[in-house]
């Protein structure tokens, strides 16, 4: 049994020259989207940097809130970069004729395409892992936890002597606080329910957190309210009374978004009241996790195509990664109005599948179709010189 693992390694084992290329691709794929997904990860970044300056986030929270977006970025950027990485590298490896070299050594076009082929496999497998699994797990927790922080944060707003704006309709003013959080001389402007303006004023209150929303519990104090219909002004004194200061809009944390979703609540809702606009939206969503990492094969098969097909260009050349480039672009748009069509019609589906696997199967036929071709005819070849010298055949002389 001990010869059998080592012939079995050979056979696995990829040859010298494939190694050194897709060693190239690989840290060229890891560079390019850790180069891209930093840049967007610091632009995203600053939407929430009013977290920081504003309500007093530490740092370690903010990274933390923060990076669980970027698993959304990769898998955004992996199918572009892949592409790119190939594209330049093989163009690259032509301009200084290591391509040239190959094929004159004998290499077939599936040969030097090959490290390019598995490169393009193993992206699409991390797509998949990270559209499935990664990406709505961590999108998940993103919007939890900044729900979380932002409702917490809403009650530490509360200033003595400022007029703290918790939303864009709910300001709080508060004349003193202890140290121990007392509230004393509060004000409170809500304007969360439209046509019902009330002013709130309390002698004292306290900050109460409940399921991560923040409440203030008000003593001896008043409502006042106009009412519309008769223009008198209405007034109700408390004892006690409780004041939500979460947005009336803001989304709960049991509201979840499609993005965040597993696969089988996407294609399948369990909601029997969701409306049909959005039974399409979320089918969409779902389909568009499994075609998504598809795409990367048919980028990758567009670049070497670019590079490897027609006559080997000493000085290489501009056209044929330029029309590459556009042609992904335009894939790129046209999965985009894809989407958008089959958001309004469900039957418009199987055009996404069309989109990301066809450019594939194309540039596949197109590259080594000739050398299937030639290695079909040899096959045949061999099996009719076969018959012919097997007994009994056309050869055979008694």
């Amino acid at each position: 049994m001990r010869p059998v693992f080592p012939a079995l390694l050979t056979r696995v084992r990829l040859p010298l020259l494939n190694r050194y290329v897709l060693r190239q691709l690989l840290l060229g794929v890891l560079a390019i989207t850790g180069g891209a997904v930093a840049l967007v990860w610091l632009i995203q970044s600053l939407h929430f940097v009013s977290l920081v300056v504003d309500r007093g986030l530490s740092l370690r929270t903010f990274i933390g809130l923060t990076a669980l977006l970027v698993p959304g970025f990769v898998a955004i950027i992996l199918p572009i970069s892949t592409f790119l990485v190939v594209l330049f590298t093989y163009q690259r490896m032509l301009g200084d004729r290591e391509l040239t070299v190959m094929r004159a050594a004998g290499r077939s076009p599936y040969q030097l395409a090959r490290p390019g082929l598995i490169c393009a496999a193993l992206a699409t497998l991390l797509c998949y892992a990270l559209n499935l699994w990664i990406v709505p797990h961590s999108f998940h927790a993103f919007r939890r936890t900044e729900f979380q922080i932002r409702n917490r944060m809403a009650a530490f707003l509360l200033q003595e002597g400022v007029f703290a704006q918790i939303s864009p309709d709910l300001t709080v003013y508060v004349r003193s606080r202890t140290n121990d959080g007392e509230l004393h001389g509060v004000l409170v402007e809500d304007d969360r329910q439209p046509g019902a303006h009330a002013t709130i004023l309390a002698e004292r209150g306290s900050i109460l957190v409940v399921k991560d929303q923040p409440r203030v519990v008000l003593y001896n104090g008043s409502r006042q309210e106009i009412d519309h219909k008769t223009g008198r002004l209405n007034v109700l004194s408390f004892a006690r009374n409780t004041i939500d200061l979460t947005p009336v809009h803001r989304a709960t944390e049991e509201s979840r978004d499609a993005a965040e979703m597993p696969l089988r609540d996407l294609l399948s809702p369990r909601d029997p009241d969701l409306s049909r606009q959005d039974r399409a939206k979320f089918a969409v969503e779902g389909w568009r996790r499994l075609t998504t990492p598809l795409t990367v094969l048919s980028f990758v098969m567009i670049g070497l195509v670019a590079v490897l097909s027609g006559a080997f260009s000493r000085h290489g050349g501009i056209t044929r990664p330029l029309t590459a480039i556009l042609t992904v672009v335009g894939l790129l748009a046209l999965s985009l109005i894809v989407q958008n069509l089959a958001g309004r019609d469900l039957h418009l589906v199987p055009l996404m599948w069309l989109v990301a696997i066809v450019p594939a199967l194309i540039g596949a036929l197109h590259l080594f179709g000739p050398e299937m071709a030639e290695w079909w005819r040899e096959k045949c070849a061999a099996r009719k010189a076969a018959r012919r010298t097997a007994p009994g055949g056309g050869d055979h002389v008694a």
